[in-house]
């Protein structure tokens, strides 16, 4: 299962999000694209996006590239799923392009939505 992971560059994306993500043993089994982790990304992005699986967006802080993203992966048919941080102002936006939408309170909270997220993909 190919996951790319979106999110703002205004963000502390390093600690917040690529670390823990990377560190969890059930994720490390899947292919997580992580953006600024990865140059094939930005070497053809438009036609990337497509050979993924899974679209999670982290939506705690706005941007217009990470809603360039979100809009080519609803474009794609992709599934979407937008987590964002307790006590962050989601955009409303993303309430128009997805309904799974997850607030979490620390990364080990974010790390057990997206396991939920992956584990009722692999029920279906």
């Amino acid at each position: 299962m190919r996951i790319y992971i979106a999110h703002s560059k205004n963000m502390n994306y390093i600690d917040e999000l690529y670390k823990p993500l990377r560190r969890d043993d059930f994720l490390s089994n899947y292919e997580l694209f992580l953006p600024h982790e990865c140059s094939e990304i930005s070497s053809n992005s438009r036609e990337f996006y497509k050979t993924m699986d899974i679209f999670i967006a982290e939506c705690s802080e706005s941007a217009i590239g990470l809603g360039i993203e979100l809009g080519w992966a609803y474009d794609d048919g992709k599934k979407i799923y937008c987590i964002y941080k307790q006590g962050k102002k989601l955009s409303n936006s993303v309430k128009v392009i997805t309904n799974n939408i997850y607030e979490y309170k620390d990364s080990a909270d974010m790390i057990n939505i997206i396991k939920n997220i992956i584990n009722n993909l692999r029920g279906e």
